[in-house]
């Protein structure tokens, strides 16, 4: 039977969310102030909200970044997935070792060093820093999580499957998009949603190899916070929020109903043994 926590796990467990979410839900809160003081409430009111869609300044800078977003995420998710195959499939061949440090290197290595090392980069090749190279920048780092999530998916897949696909004569690449893919995709696509938020979360490496017309958000932000909160910020805080929390909940549904399928796909050919 399993034991009921003790009281110090409950009280651990309470501090601990409380530490992490209390500040986000009074930002929340704070973003239907009335009031124009962040730390006062005068009653509740949406017009921050649209006073948001006035500000052109901030709302172009959640374009850029939304965009960059996409894009590196959508880019690291194939490359994280294909570094993720080879680290899962190949075994030994020369050089793993050297192609896995610099699959993981990104993880252990501080943002600073990454940003200026790819501003040099960028320099050495006289490329204009902006939208592009925020891009790349945040394709580099994000890929690594992505290779991660998806090899842990990798590890405990059934082989067999493609080999009787295979055997049935389906080609190989064919094999992977109707066979492997289908399986490993809420790894993809977990790995896709962590690549797009640690995006949208950067600073510093947007920092370093921005240019004229590509500020992000973030960045707009902590140039905006230095000389006090705002409730627009709150607003588009807590827009930022909610989009992100959909985001995990569909992950967190299309996990489950492809578990569901495979345990009743599995039932399925029990039963027809």
């Amino acid at each position: 039977m399993p034991s009921k926590p003790s009281w110090f796990n409950l009280t651990s467990l309470v501090l601990g969310f409380s530490f992490l979410y209390l500040p986000i839900v009074i930002l929340i809160v704070f973003s239907f102030n009335e009031s124009r003081l962040v730390t006062v409430w005068a009653g509740f009111s949406t017009k921050w909200y649209a006073a948001l869609l006035q500000n052109e300044q901030l709302l172009e800078a959640a374009w850029v970044t939304f965009r960059i977003g996409l894009t590196s995420a959508t880019l690291a998710t194939v490359l994280g997935t294909l570094a993720a195959l080879v680290l899962a499939r190949q075994g030994r061949f020369f050089g793993r070792t050297l192609f896995s440090g610099m699959i993981y290197a990104p993880l252990v290595m501080p943002e600073v060093i990454l940003g200026l090392s790819l501003l040099l980069l960028f320099v050495a090749i006289d490329q204009n820093r902006g939208f592009w190279t925020i891009m790349i920048a945040h394709t580099t780092f994000s890929m690594c999580y992505v290779a991660i999530v998806v090899q842990s998916r990798l590890s405990g897949f059934d082989r067999s499957l493609e080999e009787a696909a295979m055997d049935l004569g389906c080609p190989p690449v064919r094999t992977f998009f109707r066979i492997t893919l289908p399986q490993i995709l809420p790894g993809v696509f977990a790995g896709w949603m962590l690549a797009f938020t640690l995006s949208l979360d950067d600073l510093v490496i947007a920092s370093f190899n921005s240019g004229p017309g590509s500020t992000t958000l973030p960045m707009k932000i902590y140039s905006q916070v230095r000389l006090g909160v705002t409730p627009e910020i709150n607003a588009i805080c807590t827009i930022l929020v909610v989009i992100v929390t959909i985001g995990v909940i569909l992950a967190s549904l299309l996990t489950k109903r492809q578990r569901f399928k495979r345990m009743e796909e599995e039932r399925l050919a029990a039963a027809h043994l």
